[in-house]
């Protein structure tokens, strides 16, 4: 069986009725599963459900364009429709779930700035990486992570200073004014979680 049309891609989802769509649980198992191209028969026999279920939520599913149709096959007398996600991942637009209220740029501390900045990251990306896909390029991305324990507030605002001229002498030695693509570089922290997330929230 040949792979799913959409493996190894990323698209992002802004639509809320699209999203809506992929909500619940049995739809988003049928979107893991799909990610290999199969039939609402056999989808049914793998999840124990029953066809007439599953064809419903496929179909939802290919009315949101969250999958789509590779094959029909002739067996017993009747068509099979074999169906594929139409992406090996979808991302939501962070700007689905509603405004962020935007503050200050200038107000490093603000956790809204952070989380403005974050679904700006998220956005932008995800639809850049899903272009990449479709024409066979590749992104150029970096990303930098590190751990670090702060004994005070003051600590904390004088590593984000110090932070904050490096980048900026670091842009200066490494950037061009001239010519080259530009790159958007965001660097945030935030307090570690103490407890695990749920797992399906």
């Amino acid at each position: 069986m040949a792979g799913a049309p959409g493996a190894g891609t990323l698209q992002l989802v802004g639509d809320p009725e699209r999203v809506r769509a992929a909500l619940s649980p049995v739809r988003r198992r049928l979107l893991e599963r799909l990610r290999e191209p199969a039939s609402a028969t056999r989808l049914a026999a793998e999840l124990g459900l029953s066809r007439q279920r599953v064809n419903y939520h496929v179909r939802a599913l290919e009315r949101a364009g969250l999958v789509e149709l590779v094959e029909e096959r002739q067996r017993r007398g009747c068509t099979e429709r074999i169906l594929a996600t139409r992406a090996d991942a979808f991302v939501v637009d962070p700007a689905v779930l509603g405004a962020m209220r935007r503050v200050d740029a200038q107000d490093r501390h603000a956790a809204e700035h952070l989380i403005g900045a974050a679904s700006d990251v998220v956005r932008d990306v995800a639809r850049m990486q899903g272009a990449a896909d479709r024409s066979g390029t590749r992104l150029l991305t970096f990303t930098l992570e590190a751990d670090v324990r702060f004994a005070s507030p003051a600590d904390l605002e004088r590593f984000a200073a110090r932070l904050a001229d490096v980048l900026a002498e670091t842009a200066a030695e490494h950037g061009t004014q001239h010519g080259g693509r530009p790159y958007r570089v965001v660097v945030g922290g935030h307090p570690a979680p103490t407890t695990p997330e749920p797992s399906d929230a």
